[in-house]
């Protein structure tokens, strides 16, 4: 679909490629540590992960709850860090001028990381209350 046989989009696309998998990953590296500097949420999210590894080691969770809540981490970090690109590039886009379209992408975008949270939430109670209900009582 497109432009085939162009030799203009093919030197663009291939501009814009990383050529190799170290450069790839460098840069990738790059945007995680732009958006836990510039993005309080993913701040707070990385502290909520400290916090649960903690808890983790000191009740002795099984691996199978190790895996839920490693699977709560991953998906709610990943969300945050897709909602922060959505943002970035909303921002581009409407030229930090407010449309309701941009509102619409970025709420939008926030509500899937309020899912994630929601669901991680939801995991860390299955797996946290008991131990510490039996703790207590």
């Amino acid at each position: 679909m497109g432009l085939r046989g162009s030799k203009k989009r093919s030197k663009f696309v291939s501009r814009w490629k990383n050529r190799h998998f170290g450069s790839s990953f460098k840069y990738a590296v790059e945007g995680l540590v732009t958006a836990y500097r510039e993005e309080r949420n993913l701040r707070f999210h990385v502290g909520s992960v400290i916090l649960v590894v903690i808890m983790g080691c000191l009740f002795h969770v099984s691996a199978n709850e190790w895996l839920w809540l490693l699977l709560s981490i991953f998906f709610v970090l990943a969300s945050e860090v897709w909602n922060t690109a959505i943002e970035n590039a909303v921002d581009l886009a409407s030229e930090y001028k407010k449309h309701p379209l941009a509102k619409k992408a970025k709420d939008t975008a926030a509500g899937g990381v309020l899912l994630a949270a929601v669901f991680s939430m939801i995991v860390g109670a299955i797996v946290f209350v008991p131990k510490i209900w039996q703790l207590l009582f």
